[in-house]
């Protein structure tokens, strides 16, 4: 690098660290934390409030405890089930990060879910349930109850090559359910397979004005650039209205609270006030008939701490790079066209739930639109506003330490793509201009882009 390059490299860093820029190196602002360790996706904020810190570290021994069934000893977990995907919320979204698909036949499915419905639109205007099966696919039960269904997954490849003729290989999923236990699925039955995500950094993507995430709308695009981010709006049973969607892979979820009470009943079958009654259709009969207790499974007071504990959970500090490759990888996002939809940058609002949320500037790399993926991403499943072929961009920080903490590299929505680079290779719909820039790089350029990424 040259002196004059360097120079102003070592300017800039003295510039951050002083405060007179927002420091991209810090990309939860003061709710940052730099760790190396297995725990860096599962640390609060630093100099909380007693009372928050009290509250967080609740909220986190809820989070990471299994349920059992009712009637129980001990009472502050009883409730799981009749029919439920995992018995806690860390067996999903272990360690606070992303989960995966099951890699070979011998694997449960667990920290895959699916999303069911059937054509049209509830009164909410959100997805139609599946008669006798609900929205969700729920492979586990309690003693007495029959699991729903037995997911299945074939892996099938896909090759291609890059324009310097190098090869490449993908897989994609097939998915199949075997003993169906409630009847036969409806020929029209639409089935959306999702990973959960990692819960990091939430409280910060909540913190960020609706104003600010919809002046990053573009459909009709007027840029011209073929990129059409537009919001999903969405059913608050809070607000009880429609309101904007941010969080789940397609922003079908407006608030974190709404996130993790619908988590809590879809995902285990825990009521709380918010969502009341349990995931029994009436064609199952064994899971009407299980003895419940009485009550919501989940106070408000505990749902509460939960919600605060994703909301108070820290943002890893993003990895250092030699100042060329970090600058060489920064404006190859740029090139790419990858930063019209992986925003690199918001600043949060002043009326943030919690002080330590307000006026930070971020760095999450995601614009919190949905977008068209195009066909091959397709789960062909309207989710309110959000097509069959759109998805919420995902937000990239701390994306590289997946391997460390998750021992995987699986990304996208249904975990097909094995690496970073795999996923870019997925793009399709109004990133495909991005994924043929990116097949027309040179090798260095390519592994240059995937160290930039996995730096964040």
């Amino acid at each position: 690098m040259c002196k004059v390059s360097k120079f102003r490299f070592l300017f800039i860093t003295l510039l951050f660290s002083i405060g007179v820029f927002a420091n991209p190196m810090k990309p939860g602002g003061s709710a940052t934390t730099k760790s190396d360790s297995l725990e860096a996706f599962s640390l609060p904020i630093k100099n909380l409030k007693a009372k928050d810190k009290k509250d967080f570290f609740v909220g986190k021994s809820f989070f990471r405890q299994n349920w059992v069934t009712f009637p129980s000893s001990v009472k502050s977990l009883e409730g799981l089930g009749p029919t439920f995907i995992a018995a806690s919320c860390i067996a999903c979204h272990e360690r606070d990060g992303r989960g995966r698909p099951p890699l070979n036949g011998k694997e449960e499915f667990q920290s895959l879910l699916f999303r069911i419905s059937t054509p049209g639109k509830n009164v909410h205007g959100g997805p139609v349930d599946v008669p006798g099966y609900g929205d969700q696919i729920q492979n586990f039960a309690v003693d007495g109850v029959k699991p729903e269904a037995i997911p299945e997954v074939k892996w099938i490849e896909v090759s291609g090559k890059f324009a310097d003729g190098q090869k490449y290989t993908l897989v994609k999923p097939e998915f199949s359910f075997k003993n169906l236990a409630y009847g036969e699925f409806p020929k029209e039955m639409m089935v959306s397979p999702r990973v959960a995500p990692a819960v990091f950094g939430l409280g910060l993507l909540e913190a960020i004005s609706e104003a600010d995430i919809l002046k990053n709308e573009d459909v009709d695009d007027i840029d011209q650039n073929g990129i059409r981010g537009r919001a999903n709006f969405v059913w608050d049973y809070a607000k009880n209205k429609r309101t904007l969607g941010r969080f789940g892979w397609k922003a079908n979820q407006p608030s974190l609270k709404q996130q993790t009470a619908g988590a809590f009943n879809g995902d285990m079958g825990i009521t709380t006030s918010m969502f009341s009654n349990q995931n029994c259709p009436s064609q199952q009969v064994d899971c009407v008939k299980t003895p419940q207790k009485k009550g919501f499974e989940l106070s408000d007071v505990d749902l509460e701490k939960v919600v605060v504990y994703s909301q108070l959970l820290s943002v890893p500090a993003r990895r250092e790079l030699p100042p060329e490759i970090a600058t060489r990888g920064e404006n190859l996002m740029r090139e790419l066209a990858c930063t019209s939809c992986h925003q690199p940058h918001f600043k949060t609002a002043p009326t943030a739930a919690f002080a330590e949320l307000r006026n930070q500037d971020i760095y999450p790399y995601t614009d919190l639109l949905v977008h068209d993926m195009g066909e091959a991403l397709a789960d062909h499943r309207p989710d309110f506003l959000a097509s069959g072929r759109e998805w919420r961009t995902p937000p990239l920080w701390g994306i590289g330490m997946i391997k460390k903490i998750n021992k995987h590299t699986r990304f996208l929505h249904d975990g097909r793509a094995r690496s970073i680079e795999e996923a870019i290779l997925w793009h399709g719909g109004e990133a495909e201009s991005s994924q043929k820039k990116y097949t027309a790089l040179s090798k260095k350029d390519r592994e240059i882009l995937i160290q930039f990424v996995e730096s964040l």
